[in-house]
């Protein structure tokens, strides 16, 4: 029987098969799946100190803006998203926002609009933004270097200012779900279920880490931003079926604890919905029984999304207790928390099962194997993901 792969072993070898450590390997860049790299690179540097581990961090970062950030190759169109002369774009990178990553170039205005073959198409997606402004935020507080959250900012700035609309004049503001590359149309109208949500938190980490860095430029702050997305998540219930929308629920509500714990933020309130909503979503889960099911009929990386969430639990409940009073009705977020405990041993039951190695045989792995293998480095070594300070 073969040995569980370890963090370091599974992105050892995403670094070699994506292009990213192999110069004979034409770099593969998928925005979600680097954002999860990047942090576990990071992660596996604060854990051995080798500082190769950070230089793969930063490496990847800049691959994937000069991947990304620049026009597909079927568009037709060559140089940064932004148009701006070359060192110019270098010193902003994300100015214009970075690709999806997907095989094929985004539908054109004139092409009919095909549901399935739109998953295989390029564009924008808010929630793969979020998830880069997640990880540049992080490459800045292990780094010290104040212009990864520079570019994190700028990214909601532009994100922000693309994908949240009003439909009418008074009317409540939506988000679209994919956008084109230039940003300049909506591919798909339609709303996901937690982006405002994914987007308020997000901003507020970032309004948190700014206060670490004295020089960031008063036009990049999000009070505006905040704003808007407060609104938009005001009496939202956040209830989901989706393995990895739970994942992203308890990872949400792991980083509103550590904004309440370590920043102050008055953030307790949403938290409690969260874990009350996690708790509702856990439940209609496991009443499904999808973990019953073959390999083959089982997306890894949702259900790692999952165990990456799960491990928020007893970090929340680790700050409750060190920091009491910075918590609203302490007893009650405790008890919240208490309520999820009998869901967290599916934890420990999602990565085991994907360790073994006959269960990553399958064509569902296979298929999507980048991002299953990085979810699943996360899973082993989730706090590079799930910490915010």
């Amino acid at each position: 029987m073969a040995l569980p792969m370890t963090a370091r072993e599974i992105m050892q070898a995403f670094a070699r098969e994506t292009g990213l450590t192999n110069p004979a390997v034409s770099p593969r860049r998928y925005l979600w799946t680097d954002a999860f790299a990047v942090c576990n690179f990071l992660e596996l540097y604060r854990q051995s100190g080798n500082y190769e581990d950070l230089q793969l961090a930063l490496q990847l970062v800049d691959q994937v803006h000069e991947t990304l950030g620049k026009h597909h190759p079927e568009s037709g169109k060559q140089g940064w998203l932004s148009g701006l002369p070359d060192e110019e774009a270098q010193r902003h990178p994300t100015l214009a926002g970075l690709r999806i990553g997907k095989q094929h170039n985004e539908r054109q205005p004139d092409e009919p609009f095909d549901e399935q073959l739109e998953w295989e198409r390029d564009g924008q997606y808010y929630h793969y933004l979020t998830k880069w402004m997640h990880a540049l935020s992080r490459v800045a507080l292990v780094t010290g270097r104040s212009v990864y959250q520079v570019w994190a900012m700028e990214l909601a700035k532009t994100a922000h200012a693309a994908f949240v609309y009003a439909p009418a004049e008074g009317q409540p503001k939506r988000m679209f779900w994919k956008m084109s590359t230039d940003l300049s149309r909506p591919l798909v109208p339609s709303m996901g279920q937690h982006d405002p949500l994914d987007g308020l938190v997000t901003y507020l980490q970032l309004e948190a880490v700014a206060t670490r860095f004295h020089d960031l430029p008063e036009k990049l702050h999000l009070d505006i931003e905040i704003d808007d997305l407060t609104v938009m998540c005001e009496g939202q219930r956040w209830v989901t079926q989706d393995a990895l929308g739970i994942g992203g629920l308890l990872g949400d509500a792991g980083r509103l604890a550590q904004l309440i714990a370590i920043y102050g933020m008055t953030e307790s309130r949403r938290l409690q919905g969260l874990l009350v909503d996690s708790n509702t979503s856990l439940q209609a889960f496991v009443a499904h029984h999808p973990l019953n099911l073959p390999a083959a009929y089982r997306l890894a990386f949702r259900e790692l999304g999952l165990s990456i969430g799960l491990h928020a639990i007893d970090r929340m409940k680790k700050l409750l207790e060190r920091y009491p009073e910075n918590f609203d009705q302490p007893d009650r977020i405790h008890y919240r928390l208490e309520s999820l405990q009998p869901y967290q041993p599916l934890q420990k039951e999602i990565e085991t099962f994907w360790l073994e190695p006959s269960h990553r045989e399958v064509n569902s792995w296979i298929e999507h194997a980048d991002i299953n293998n990085v979810m699943l480095a996360t899973s082993l070594v989730p706090e590079g993901f799930l910490l915010i300070t």
